[in-house]
Formats: C-alpha cells, sequence, structure tokens
C-alpha cells in the first residue's frame, strides 16, 4: 500500500534541526527514478484524502532534469520562513511540498488546503513564483485533489 512505502525521516521546528536533518539526505539530483520527498506540516499527511487535504489542490512545476536540489532547497527553506503565507494567503494555507524525481523530468509542488477560492490558489502560485525565482517562462499547473482522485493520479491531465 501507499503508506507502507511512506517513511517518516523526521519532523523539524526551527532552521537549525533543519539543517541537521537535511545534511544527511541524498539530494534530489542525486536520487534514483520515482522516488519521492515529502514535507508536511506536522499532523498532515500526505494523500489526497486527509481532511488538510481534502478541498484542496497542488500546484505542479515541471523542472528540467539537474535542477531539482537548488529549487527543493529554496523552496524548503521558504516554507520554514513561512514567505508563501502573506498578502491574503494565511500561514496554515501551505500543507506541503513534494519533489518527484522522474524519468524524463522532476517535478515541485506545492499542496494547499483551498483549491476553491481562486485568489488564494492564485497568490500561493505568485509565491512560489517569488521564492523559486522562477523564470516568466516556467509553466505552472494547477490540480485540484479532487481531479486527483478522479482520474487517480497527481500529474496526469494536468
Amino acid at each position: 500500500s501507499y503508506f507502507d512505502a511512506v517513511k517518516s525521516i523526521g519532523t523539524v521546528h526551527t532552521v537549525e534541526q533543519f539543517w541537521t536533518l537535511y545534511n544527511h539526505l541524498v539530494r534530489p539530483n542525486n536520487l534514483p527514478t520515482t522516488t519521492d520527498y515529502h514535507f508536511f506540516r506536522e499532523g498532515i499527511e500526505p494523500t489526497w484524502e486527509d481532511p488538510s487535504n481534502a478541498r484542496g489542490g497542488k500546484w505542479i512545476v515541471r523542472l528540467k532534469k539537474g535542477l531539482a536540489s537548488r529549487y527543493w532547497e529554496e523552496l524548503l527553506l521558504a516554507l520554514l520562513g513561512g514567505q508563501l503565507s502573506g498578502g491574503g494567503v494565511s500561514p496554515d494555507e501551505i500543507c506541503g511540498a513534494v519533489i518527484s524525481i522522474r524519468y524524463n523530468e522532476d517535478i515541485v509542488s506545492v499542496w494547499n488546503k483551498s483549491a476553491g477560492n481562486r485568489e488564494v490558489v492564485d497568490k500561493v502560485r505568485d509565491g512560489i513564483k517569488r521564492v523559486l525565482h522562477l523564470p516568466s517562462g516556467v509553466h505552472m499547473e494547477y490540480k485540484p485533489h479532487q481531479d486527483s482522485l478522479a482520474d487517480r493520479s497527481s500529474f496526469r491531465n494536468t
């Protein structure tokens, strides 16, 4: 089952705790294909069905191979620092993030609670672009978790 494959490797509450844990992890660029790292708020499972995720969705950023480690580290530090909240986005709106290592590309996704609130969804997108310094041509897609449940895929049909 999915939960058999998901292993918790730690909980962090401070930047110092983060670096202690992060320094022992294999960087995304060196992970085998079809590996995912999840970084979620304490108490939120990285599943579409979790109560905090059930009405939410995720922003998807597809990356060229070789860029995952840099973007993942920048995203994690932004999440720890609360840099995606503000400007109308509450601090608890962001549920977590995932880096997915795939054959032809790597995928970063940021999960939020409120797929039905387009203003919040757009502000989360703008925050991701800002903290990752994404070039203007980078394509981002939003997929509500209800759509993922319907087509049983995180990234298909986006």
